[in-house]
């Protein structure tokens, strides 16, 4: 087991679900499944509090087993601090203490803790730059708490979210944002944009951008050489030949067949209706829909809880719950933590079969 580099979780918003979550995994015995050590960073009083509070609720039996680590995260002597402390077989996950600035409260946010959860996230993000983890697994956050406390993104505006933080810390131009279950994968050139608003945003530029970073992570996050690819249309029918839309004729297949020509196993847009068939999805590794509710209905009517979001485009592997931080629920009982275990399998499947893992020279 510590000859795989660990997955780290990042528990988010305090007052939320994240540390219920992991508590519940931990009890359960399954941080055990992945055959990799797991990391978590949390407030170290606000884990033992939140699983007295669930011991107590009734939740758990009895309280699990953590290792604790006080350290500067950017000491020339933390790799060997932390190799150190990894010696009980007893302990379910290593605790890196990120302390709250103030008493976590379950279901009450304190903006005074914002800074706490941003620091997480530079925690993650200094690990998985370094290879010192193999993979992040992104807790839910409280965007309104980050946005209110006053949290800007490297650029100066707004936190905006996890994906926009992670891809202005490394440097990237664009991501792709992935869901994926069992059944499929599914990758979007467009997310959250008004309908009014996605024919505009389908450029060539935004296409080409799109299918090189899925064809980049699906050969080197996911170890497949030639992965094969369908992309939907943007209109029903894919257009019709021009009658019910040219986005297809002037935009997409032009940039399309450019990739097919280089080689790459990639469809011409076709019709959304007609590719979600099991003869078609059969034959595919991945999908690229061109927006939101296009791709996404029916990856999670195929499996809601167990659909994991990914970041592709990012020079490691980020994987993320698809829930919030339930605040209603934290320190109570029924939170679940299946969304939070198949983030953790898919990120350990990743890990296994990524080329980005190797150890720098």
């Amino acid at each position: 087991m510590q000859k795989k580099l660990p997955l780290l979780v990042t528990t988010g918003e305090p007052a939320g679900i994240g540390m219920d979550i992991v508590l519940l995994l931990a009890a359960e015995g399954k941080l055990q499944d992945f055959n990799r050590p797991i990391w978590v960073t949390a407030d170290s009083k606000a884990m033992q509090t939140r699983a007295d509070e669930l011991v107590t609720a009734g939740v758990l039996k009895v309280c699990p087993l953590w290792q604790t680590m006080n350290t500067n995260i950017e000491a020339d002597d933390f790799l060997d601090h932390i190799s150190q402390q990894i010696v009980n077989s007893d302990n379910t996950f290593l605790l890196i203490n990120t302390p709250c600035a103030e008493p976590v409260v379950c279901g009450q946010i304190d903006t005074r803790n914002s800074a706490m959860v941003a620091k997480q996230l530079d925690i993650a993000h200094q690990l998985a730059t370094n290879k010192t983890v193999a993979a992040i697994v992104t807790g839910p956050l409280q965007k309104s708490a980050l946005i209110d406390a006053d949290i800007k993104l490297l650029d100066g505006t707004m936190f905006s979210g996890h994906t926009e933080f992670f891809m202005q810390q490394s440097g990237c131009e664009k991501v792709v944002m992935m869901l994926a279950n069992q059944a499929m994968k599914v990758a979007l050139v467009t997310t959250h944009l008004a309908l009014k608003d996605i024919p505009a945003a389908i450029t060539a530029d935004n296409v080409r951008q799109t299918v090189q970073i899925v064809i980049d992570d699906m050969r080197e996050k996911f170890g497949l050489t030639q992965p094969r690819i369908l992309v939907c249309g943007l209109n029903p029918h894919a257009g019709e030949g021009g009658h019910l839309g040219v986005e297809e004729i002037e935009i997409i297949n032009p940039v399309l067949r450019k990739f097919i020509d280089a080689g790459v196993d990639i469809s011409e847009a076709m019709p959304a209706d007609t590719l979600f068939t099991p003869r078609h999805l059969a034959s595919c590794d991945a999908v690229i829909a061109m927006y939101h509710d296009q791709g996404l209905p029916v990856l999670k009517s195929h499996g809601f809880g167990d659909t994991v979001n990914l970041t592709l485009g990012l020079p490691y592997i980020r994987t993320s719950v698809d829930h919030g931080t339930a605040l209603d629920l934290a320190g109570r009982g029924g939170a679940s933590a299946t969304s939070l275990y198949q983030a953790l399998l898919m990120a350990n499947e990743m890990a296994d079969k990524s080329l980005i893992n190797r150890p720098l020279i």
